[in-house]
Formats: C-alpha cells, sequence, structure tokens
C-alpha cells in the first residue's frame, strides 16, 4: 500500500483493503457497508468509493462475478438500508440524537438533513445518496416524520437505482483505462476525498447560515425595541 494511502485514511476506508480483505466475500461485503451506511446509523463508511472499487475490480476480473449481478445485489442492498433506516426513526423517532458530544449520533446531523428534506422535498432520498452522512440520516427523518411509506419507498428506489448500479458501472468503466488501472490506489484516494466535498459544503453553508440568521437576529432585536 502506498505511504499516501495509510497517511489520508485508517484501512477501514481504504475500499482496494477492504476488498482485498474479504476476499471471495467481497461483493457480499460491500452489500452489508451499504447496507449499513444506507440506514443503521453508521455513516462515516466508504459507500461511494467502494462501489466504485467494486465496478473496477470486475472489471479487472479480480471480482469474479457477473457486473448485472453485482448492480442488482447492490442495489437490493441500498434499498433495504433505507427501509431498515425509515422504520428505525417511525419507531424511535429522533430521540438517539440526544447528546451534542456524541461523534456518530450528533444533533446537528438531524437538524442538516431536515433542511436538506425541506428544500428538496421527496425528491431528496435521490439527491442525499450523493451526500455522505445526509444519506444515512435521512431515512432516519423520513420515519420520524411519519412519510407515506408507498412515496418513501418510490423515491427510495428510485435513489438506490441510480447510485449504485451508477457508480458501480462508472468503476467497471474506467477499470479498462490503463492510467486508472496502473493508478488505481491513489484513484481510490481521490474518489475518497471527492466523495467528501458534498459534505464539506454542506457544512460551510450550515455555517453561513447560522452566522446569518444570529447576524440578523440583533437587529430584529433592535428594530422591536425602536
Amino acid at each position: 500500500m502506498l505511504p499516501l494511502v495509510a497517511m489520508l485514511m485508517p484501512s477501514w476506508m481504504d475500499p482496494e483493503y477492504l476488498l482485498n480483505w474479504m476476499g471471495n466475500w467481497a461483493l457480499w461485503g460491500t452489500m452489508l457497508v451499504v447496507f449499513i451506511e444506507c440506514g443503521v446509523l453508521f455513516p462515516i463508511l466508504p459507500g461511494d468509493s467502494l462501489l466504485f472499487a467494486v465496478g473496477l475490480f470486475i472489471a479487472q476480473g479480480t471480482i469474479n462475478v457477473p457486473l448485472w449481478l453485482a448492480c442488482i445485489m447492490l442495489t437490493v442492498a441500498a434499498f433495504l438500508g433505507n427501509v431498515s433506516g425509515y422504520y428505525i426513526g417511525r419507531f424511535l423517532g429522533t430521540s438517539l440524537f440526544k447528546n451534542p458530544n456524541a461523534r456518530i449520533l450528533k444533533p446537528k446531523y438531524i437538524e442538516q438533513t431536515h433542511e436538506f428534506f425541506d428544500r428538496y422535498g421527496p425528491r431528496a432520498l435521490v439527491l442525499a445518496r450523493f451526500v455522505p452522512i445526509v444519506r444515512t440520516f435521512i431515512t432516519i427523518v423520513a420515519g420520524a416524520g411519519k412519510m407515506d411509506p408507498k412515496k418513501f419507498f418510490l423515491w427510495t428506489g428510485v435513489g438506490a437505482v441510480i447510485w449504485a448500479p451508477g457508480i458501480t458501472l462508472l468503476g467497471h468503466a474506467l477499470g479498462h483505462v490503463e492510467f486508472i488501472h496502473k493508478n488505481l490506489e491513489a484513484t481510490l484516494v481521490l474518489l475518497v476525498l471527492i466523495s467528501l466535498i458534498p459534505m464539506v459544503v454542506e457544512y460551510v453553508l450550515a455555517r453561513r447560515r447560522n452566522r446569518k440568521r444570529n447576524g440578523d437576529a440583533p437587529k430584529h432585536a433592535a428594530s422591536k425595541t425602536n
């Protein structure tokens, strides 16, 4: 493994390491990771990069599974993960997100996801697939808000079909590119970093909104006194 890879991310975030470690169970292991990230309250997993790596490994023959079958299995895992998250939210609500100092179940994640849902409506279930952390907790919010199950299944199904096969097919297509093939580790590191961009952007925008809100509050209070 390149020193750069070890420096930038722990081994459990390195998709190449994970797939090699899982060996013949690589596809089943990827399904489990996708299922957990999509709804079982553990968002810090390499979902995007792992799907991409599966496509690469199938293209190179390292994973000996038909591409179409892998896409179907990963879509099912992504869909069922979201369904489990929906029912966790429906039965438990947001009661798990009370401790602001928690490492994973932070209240701010629910607040950010609520804002995301309010902004995009039901189609947020599709868009959230491509936003780390949000794609985990948006199902909890949908369940806690008692979103109509039929509508939830429809939109989350559309998101699963676009996200899981889409990124896997992209990895498969690029797996035949000689440059990607020769620089696999660097490519996977770059993909992990790219997958974090939406989360960073959302964090920056949230901070700006908070500053604007806090800045408008004193003005609003002053106008009332006048």
